[in-house]
């Protein structure tokens, strides 16, 4: 029969147990675990040490290659754009300074900055897509040509149209003004005034205009919002799939164009992402806001307007880190023989471009 006794044995004989295997683990077990935790910690402290190195040599190599940038971007940069007048446009949340930046290396270039077009957060706005399409089919002289195109490709269609250097303006190349009369008899004639057009995109609250770029334009840089600008933004996908069908359209009314932005730009949903993933045939570059970025964005810039743009920097689907061979030098401009136009004036002008 079992009793109380056999109870207290057994209960003793399991504290009895309990205390021996503590013993036992605190002792026996004790060293080897703790020996392999120290040299696991160990490890990974050296580990981090030798990331915190890693990292501090490619800050120090970054800085070294943007200094090296500066010092010979002359050289690299020497007629590359020259006798070019280049619009910036700014699209919702990009950087200024390096809108800033990427305008004093086109001067470098010997181009001109046309002035600077800023695309407001109302244009790419989902409420306001009707409005946009509905403006552009207002300002456009040929809105029957815009049948079947997306909002964003006509609103692109017709500010690149507004921008873009028209054969009027080739035509007075010598600088002694006698072409502006033509080109504005031309302007009403057919319904298209460059700077009515802008305007009424201004005035309805969809981009701001900075400088006089109406029909002077040559070519584009276009910023793609700044990553950190797009950080939690449930609708960045949508933003940069509006943004760039609207470059491709502005990039079919202007010689060459590029699109800059920084390198999370072109990974995820960034816009250089969803340009490079839709095959874009402009121009570019994922390192804009360091030197030596905004010169490999205007060497690309220059590649394109002879009709071969790509798709350089550091990130997925790059051609290259920057154009090989690079662009070459252009001449200066001709100077017309006549002032007034001749047909197909422009079609020459553009074929004399992509020869040089």
């Amino acid at each position: 029969m079992i009793d109380f006794r056999y109870h207290l044995v057994s209960i003793i004989a399991v504290f009895l147990a309990l205390t021996v295997g503590l013993v036992l683990g605190t002792t026996m077990l004790q060293d080897p675990l703790l020996n392999t935790l120290q040299n696991e910690t160990a490890d990974l402290r050296g580990q981090t040490e030798d990331l915190r190195t890693e990292r501090d040599v490619a800050d120090r190599v970054n800085a070294g290659g943007d200094q090296l940038a500066d010092a010979a971007a002359e050289d690299l940069l020497h007629d590359r754009l020259r006798d070019l007048d280049v619009v910036l446009v700014q699209a919702p949340g990009a950087d200024a300074d390096t809108a800033a930046a990427l305008g004093d290396r086109i001067e470098e270039a010997g181009g001109s900055v046309a002035g600077r077009v800023e695309v407001r957060s109302e244009f790419v706005d989902p409420a306001n897509t009707a409005f946009v399409d509905e403006l552009s089919l207002q300002v456009s002289a040929d809105p029957g040509g815009l049948e079947g195109v997306g909002t964003y490709e006509k609103a692109g269609t017709e500010i690149g149209r507004a921008l873009a250097r028209g054969p009027e303006r080739d035509a007075d190349a010598d600088g002694d003004g006698e072409g502006d009369g033509e080109k504005d008899d031309k302007d009403e004639k057919d319904g298209h005034d460059p700077a009515a057009t802008l305007a009424t995109f201004v005035e309805g609250g969809l981009v701001s205009v900075h400088g006089d770029p109406a029909g002077t334009v040559d070519a584009a840089v276009v910023l793609a919002p700044a990553s950190a600008e797009q950080a939690g933004h449930e609708d960045r996908e949508a933003v940069n799939t509006v943004l760039a069908a609207f470059t491709a359209a502005l990039h079919g009314r202007v010689e060459g164009l590029v699109l800059a932005g920084d390198v999370p730009s072109s990974r995820g949903h960034g816009m250089l992402a969803r340009a490079r993933a839709e095959e874009a045939v402009f121009a570019t570059v994922d390192m804009a806001g360091r030197p030596m970025g905004d010169i490999v964005a205007v060497l690309a810039l220059a590649e394109d307007i002879g009709g071969d743009g790509g798709a350089y920097g550091v990130g997925e689907g790059v051609r290259g880190f920057m154009p090989d061979p690079l662009p070459e030098p252009r001449e200066s401009a001709s100077p017309s023989p006549s002032p007034s136009p001749s047909p197909g004036g422009d079609e020459a002008r553009r074929a004399s471009r992509e020869g040089e």
